[in-house]
């Protein structure tokens, strides 16, 4: 992958850029949001992303290459290629910290800038956003499948190419991951990769106890055998019992065994006995094998004896639900809310520059309704609250004993970066904490309650304002 990343962009931001030039707008003040509309599987999502966002921004440079290729088109004159040749981003980006609980149409990130340079940042910020968001979702929903049970990332070799797989591996410790088999991902956030053996090992040997004895050796305070390659219950296991055996008494006691195939509600249940029968209680049984959520859930109705589950290629790559519909629309230019209108309902935006507070029961501490409002609103919040559906305005609901929190941080004032970035563990710990905030039936894996996400009556003036107009103000 190229290492300078400036031209990682849409070419029409770049004649859009061109033509604000053009038009003697390029300086001027644009506001813009970095949202998702719906979650599809999930009616929430975890915000992640946002370190690999900002070092993009920071690292923008075009080069003399960039330059000269960006000439070869035809398509740019001098006048822009001297502009983008000085380009740094001057402006200003709040956003929501990586972890977070967020809903559809809360902005992760506000970017407010001029708009030559808001505008260049969108392909390449939904790029980074989109998918690591998408990963610590779908993460966060097997962890919550596996009812407190290990999950280890185990995607490498499935993701859709480097990138994917380390910035995948990243998503999901934050999304609940203990841990990952990638390496190179362990070594950049500061994790131990977890693994064992691969079935090629075993079929290396002459015999399954031959290799189980091979590794014991080399690895007598990690042992973890692959019991599968042959007949897990017939061959696998007693071997490895065998080897446990030998390993007692050698003064160690195994970490466990790992079934890749088979019924695994059925072998689990069964390896469970006879290692408990053979004096192996504490033995781990790991599993893997084309896991996902819906896979764990019904593994544990099933009455599964599982440890840890290793998560592949339908964590990595999102498989039930590929792609996050996150977008990047301008909500105020040149000081004037804007808002596009559509068919779809779905797709109107809600304009201004934004705050957002999540209100939390007075009692329960818990999370019951988040407030989407202008950014220079204020409000009494020792008095009552009342928030009203943004759309279905006849629905209201008032709380009096109630606490706020405003959800946005600031990252980067006038181009400086004004936020220290969080280890991946303590990114880890915020998305735990965020999560549990929420009641259980909105974190259901099929059809979830669907959370209370409203407009305040002055941001839904506005809108309804524009909308009268045409969306013109």
């Amino acid at each position: 992958m190229k290492e300078n990343l400036s031209l990682l962009t849409d070419f029409y931001e770049l004649t859009m850029m061109n033509g604000y030039l053009k038009n003697g707008m390029a300086d001027k003040t644009a506001v813009f949001d970095l949202f998702f509309r719906e979650g599809n599987e999930s009616s929430f999502c975890i915000a992640c992303g946002l370190e690999q966002a900002v070092e993009y921004i920071k690292n923008i440079k075009f080069d003399e290459e960039e330059i000269e290729y960006l000439r070869s088109l035809g398509t740019f004159d001098e006048d822009f290629l001297l502009k983008i040749a000085d380009f740094e981003f001057h402006g200003d980006i709040r956003a929501i910290p990586e972890g977070t609980v967020v809903f559809p149409n809360e902005p992760l990130m506000i970017i407010k800038g001029s708009v030559f340079e808001a505008q260049l940042l969108e392909a390449a910020l939904l790029n980074i956003v989109n998918f690591q968001t998408l990963i610590a979702t779908k993460a966060a929903r097997v962890v919550r499948a596996a009812r407190g049970k290990g999950v280890l990332e185990f995607g490498l070799r499935r993701a859709q190419a480097p990138d994917a797989a380390v910035y995948g591996a990243r998503a999901a410790i934050i999304g609940g991951c203990a841990a990952t088999s990638n390496v190179l991902a362990s070594q950049m956030f500061g994790t131990d990769p977890k693994g064992t053996h691969a079935h090629s090992w075993v079929m290396s040997f002459p015999d399954e106890l031959a290799a189980f004895r091979a590794y014991a050796q080399l690895y007598p305070e990690n042992c973890l055998l692959l019991i599968d390659t042959y007949d897990t219950l017939k061959s696998g296991l007693p071997n490895a019992i065998t080897v446990f055996k030998e390993l007692r008494n050698r003064g160690c006691e195994p970490v466990g065994v790992r079934l890749d195939s088979g019924d695994l509600a059925y072998l689990t249940i069964q390896t469970r006995k006879i290692l408990d029968k053979e004096g192996f209680p504490n033995a781990k049984i790991f599993v893997s094998g084309d896991l996902d959520e819906y896979t764990i859930e019904s593994l544990y109705v099933q009455g599964a004896q599982i440890d840890v589950y290793g998560v592949g290629t339908r964590l990595i790559t999102s498989h039930s639900n590929p792609s996050l519909g996150g977008v990047y629309k301008i909500a105020e230019f040149d000081g004037q809310p804007k808002l596009k209108i559509s068919d779809n309902v779905v797709k109107i935006t809600n304009p201004c520059e934004k705050q957002i507070y999540r209100i939390y029961d007075g009692q329960t501490k818990m999370a019951v309704a988040d407030l989407i409002c202008k950014v220079d609103e204020t409000f009494d919040f020792s008095k009552p609250l009342t928030l009203t559906h943004p759309v279905e305005r006849w629905k209201s609901i008032t709380f009096t004993d109630y606490f706020v929190k405003p959800l946005y941080v600031d990252v980067i004032k006038n181009g400086k970066v004004v936020m220290p970035f969080s280890s991946v563990a303590e990114l880890q710990a915020n998305c735990t904490n965020s999560l549990n905030e929420f009641w259980s039936e909105y974190k259901r894996l099929n059809k979830p309650q669907i959370y209370k996400v409203d407009l305040s009556d002055k941001l839904y003036a506005v809108k309804q304002e524009l909308l009268a107009k045409g969306g013109k103000k």
